[in-house]
C-alpha cells in the first residue's frame, strides 16, 4: 500500500500527515511537490494536508486548486481512488469541486486554534468504518475560514444521501449552536462525496493519531481508510 502527501507552497501540516502515515502505519509514503511530474495511480491515497497553500490569498485553497497536480488528483478521484483533504486540504478539494459547498470565515471573524469535540454521523465510509455511530471524538481544529456553507437545496442533499461524516457536538453528543466553533451549517465538520472516496474534514486527525501521544480519537479515520483498501472495498 502506498500513500502520497501533496505539499504546497505554505502546507504546514505535511509533515504531520507523512508521519503518521510513514511511522505510525508504516506505509510506503512519498511527498509529492505540487508542481511535480508525478503518476498518482501508483499511489493508493492520496492525502491533501492543512496549512495555508498560497498564504491563503484570495481565498483558502482558490490557487492551490490551479497546481498542475490537482488536474491529477481530480482524475485521481474520479476514478475511484482515496482521497483525504484536511482543513486546508478540505478547502482545495471544495475549490476544485471534488466536495460541495465552500468554506468561509469563521462566524467569529477569528482565527480558532483548540480541541473540539465531534460526532460520527456515517460509519458507512471508507474513512469512518472503523468507528461506533455517534461517537464523540475530541480532535484539534486550527482555522480562520473554517465555517462549511451550502445552500439549502445542497445540505438536503447532503443529508438525503449521508453524506456527513463528522458534525461539531458537545461533550455528550449535543448538535446545537453553542457547541458550533465556527458557525458551519448544521453543525457540519467533515463530508464525503457520492461515491465516498474521497473526504474533506477541517478538524485534524493526524494531530491525535500517534500512540506517543494521550489523544488518539483521530487514529481511526486513517485505520478505516487503511482497511477499506486492503479489503479492495469502498463501502
Amino acid at each position: 500500500m502506498k500513500c502520497g502527501v501533496v505539499v504546497f507552497p505554505g502546507s504546514n501540516c505535511d509533515h504531520d500527515c507523512f508521519h503518521i502515515l510513514k511511522h505510525v502505519f508504516k506505509l510506503d509514503t512519498e511527498w509529492i511537490w505540487h508542481k511535480g511530474d508525478v503518476d498518482l495511480f501508483q499511489f493508493d491515497l492520496i492525502v491533501l494536508p492543512g496549512g495555508y497553500s498560497y498564504g491563503d490569498y484570495l481565498r483558502a485553497g482558490a490557487i492551490a486548486q490551479f497546481s498542475s497536480i490537482m488536474k491529477e488528483v481530480v482524475r485521481f478521484a474520479n476514478s475511484g481512488r482515496m482521497v483525504l483533504g484536511i482543513c486546508n486540504g478540505f478547502q482545495v478539494l471544495l475549490e476544485a469541486g471534488l466536495l460541495p459547498g465552500a468554506l468561509i470565515q469563521n462566524h467569529t471573524q477569528k482565527f480558532i486554534c483548540k480541541t473540539v469535540t465531534v460526532r460520527v454521523e456515517n460509519i458507512f465510509t471508507p474513512f469512518s468504518s472503523e468507528y461506533i455511530k455517534k461517537t464523540v471524538l475530541a480532535i484539534p481544529i486550527a482555522h480562520h475560514q473554517g465555517s462549511y456553507f451550502i445552500g439549502p437545496d445542497g445540505l438536503s442533499k447532503l443529508i438525503d444521501n449521508q453524506l456527513v461524516v463528522f458534525r461539531y457536538c458537545g461533550p455528550e453528543g449535543e448538535v446545537t449552536d453553542l457547541y458550533n466553533p465556527n458557525g458551519s451549517v448544521d453543525n457540519i465538520a467533515g463530508i464525503v462525496s457520492e461515491n465516498k472516496n474521497v473526504m474533506g474534514l477541517m478538524p485534524h486527525p493526524e494531530r491525535c493519531a500517534d500512540p506517543a501521544w494521550s489523544n488518539l480519537d483521530g487514529q481511526l479515520i486513517f485505520k478505516s481508510a487503511i482497511k477499506s483498501l486492503e479489503s479492495g472495498a469502498l463501502l
